[in-house]
């Protein structure tokens, strides 16, 4: 039985993955299992109809790979269009949603989730999807992050669809302070259990979904469903002093802005954070997120032009300098296996799918996401993503995960917290709570600066593990959300630090 360390987003998340680490598994199936709850109880951030991206270090050193569950673009023989509408909410300073059943992608996550299990879990599926099946049966209180969400939108986005409506407000149409049950979403998790991924993509809950979602006039079909498949890749690998991270390929751009900003960082900060270190992570942000915002998301070739950037990135930094909503669960053990998870259902199309307890996506309507417009792409493309789900090798054999929620936060979080941790010397714990800054809409019209004054989610949701070259194991939680961690670990042994 491995030692695990575990940082997930909330309590009921990191008691999931702290159960399966005391029954024998290890920093996989803690992960899988505390990524399974938040998919019942972080309503509007996560759902079982979700995309997601899982990195793996292996325990024995080899390279890194990233399992990706994204979503794919539905409407396989149908006419695309209709059954969508826009929202506009103040959330995050203002944002535009489009949501609906036309706004519904093809999920991933869970037959991501089950891929990454074979290849590296070592309990049975069964178990690991056990906790979220008890979290759901007795039912959950919503946490901070999706209260601080519904209050912007719980009428507009989660009002219009009755089921959802009656799951998230209280008799006097308020959120909902006590307990949710949702006893269809129950029976979900335990037909995942039985059947594995399987019952989501040809089985009795893809029938289910899709049905729903055509009755109501979207274009999720049952054969975009069925075709589906995760897809597993070698990881964008980066070599940060004795560092080297793992972090997504494309297609998804997070792990490409990731893996420039290290290396344009050049070893800053050397020691705590100064004025000019600052200066110089907004240049790398608006540089990166500026290429981004020009290039990388209108591309029609998102690994070319990614490969392009990185080696100008690599050759010349001077000339690079001078031009929704997700959950994240990292884990380590003490075998050296390290297993970095984030996870999406976008800001949520606002419907429950029927007999399903399954609050479904909206991620084709992230307008920030789809450059392309609203169903501009051809079915059974995957979607882009921010997210950066990052593992770490050192030479003395320490392993890192590391991750963020936070939408185009998610990677300047990441690239902080790791430059503070690997450049500047930081405590793990103190690199993650250190104030960040972020460059909004970089390089074009409406480029904000902004430096954070107060710890708030906007800035991302930093959850981290490490196990050291001696075995110690640490685990780190970010201020900013309701972060929880959790070791497990032989007491006999060398003591775990959670900070």
């Amino acid at each position: 039985m491995p030692d695990v360390a575990l940082a997930a987003p909330n309590e009921a998340a990191a008691d999931a993955g702290g159960q399966v680490a005391r029954a024998g598994g290890n920093a996989i199936d803690a992960a899988l299992a505390a990524a399974l709850v938040t998919m019942v109880n972080e309503v509007g951030i996560v759902s079982l109809s979700s995309g997601g991206f899982i990195t793996v270090q292996p325990p024995d050193g080899s390279a890194p790979q990233t399992v990706d569950g994204w979503m794919d673009m539905p409407g396989r023989g149908r006419d695309l269009g209709g059954g969508t509408w826009d929202v506009d909410t103040e959330y995050g300073g203002g944002v535009t949603v489009t949501i609906g059943p036309g706004s519904v992608a093809t999920h991933g996550s869970v037959a991501a989730f089950e891929e990454a299990h074979r290849r590296w879990g070592s309990m049975p599926w069964r178990e690991i999807v056990a906790p979220a099946i008890d979290v759901a049966r007795r039912g959950f209180r919503l946490s901070s992050a999706s209260r601080y969400y519904l209050e912007y939108v719980h009428q507009d986005i989660f009002g219009w669809d009755d089921e959802s409506h009656a799951a998230v407000h209280d008799a006097d149409g308020a959120i909902e302070t006590g307990l949710i049950v949702m006893p269809d979403l129950a029976g979900s998790l335990e037909l995942i259990a039985a059947d594995g991924a399987s019952t989501l993509h040809t089985g009795e809950l893809a029938r289910l979904i899709s049905d729903d979602v055509i009755r109501r006039g979207g274009i999720l079909g049952i054969d975009d469903l069925a075709d589906y498949r995760p897809v597993v890749r070698p990881s964008l690998v980066s070599t940060v002093g004795d560092w080297t991270f793992g972090t997504n390929p494309p297609p998804s751009v997070g792990g490409v802005c990731v893996a420039a900003m290290l290396r344009l960082l050049d070893g800053r900060p050397h020691g705590p954070w100064a004025a000019d270190d600052v200066e110089h992570l907004v240049r790398v942000q608006r540089a990166v997120l500026g290429h981004r915002l020009q290039v990388l998301d209108h591309t029609d070739d998102l690994e070319r032009d990614a490969a392009a950037f990185l080696e100008l990135v690599d050759r010349d930094h001077l000339a690079v300098l001078e031009s929704g909503s997700t959950a994240h669960v990292s884990a380590t053990d003490s075998d050296g296996g390290a297993c970095a998870v984030t996870v999406s259902s976008g800001y949520s199309s606002g419907m429950v799918a029927q007999g399903t307890g399954i609050w479904l996506n909206n991620c084709l309507g992230e307008q920030e996401l789809n450059a392309r417009g609203l169903h501009g792409l051809a079915p059974g493309t995957r979607l882009l993503s921010n997210m950066a789900p990052t593992v770490g090798h050192h030479v003395d054999g320490s392993a890192l995960a590391i991750g963020s929620p936070g939408a185009d936060r998610i990677t300047t979080a990441i690239v902080q917290a790791l430059a503070g941790f690997v450049n500047g010397g930081l405590g793990l714990q103190h690199a993650i709570n250190h104030p960040r800054v972020h460059v909004h809409r970089a390089g074009g019209p409406g480029e904000v600066i902004k430096t954070e004054t107060d710890l708030t989610m906007y800035y991302g949701g930093v959850a981290a593990t490490l196990r050291r070259h001696d075995g110690h194991l640490v685990a780190a939680a970010d201020p900013r959300r309701d972060g929880a961690v959790r070791l497990v670990h032989d007491p006999t042994q060398r003591p775990s630090t959670a900070v």
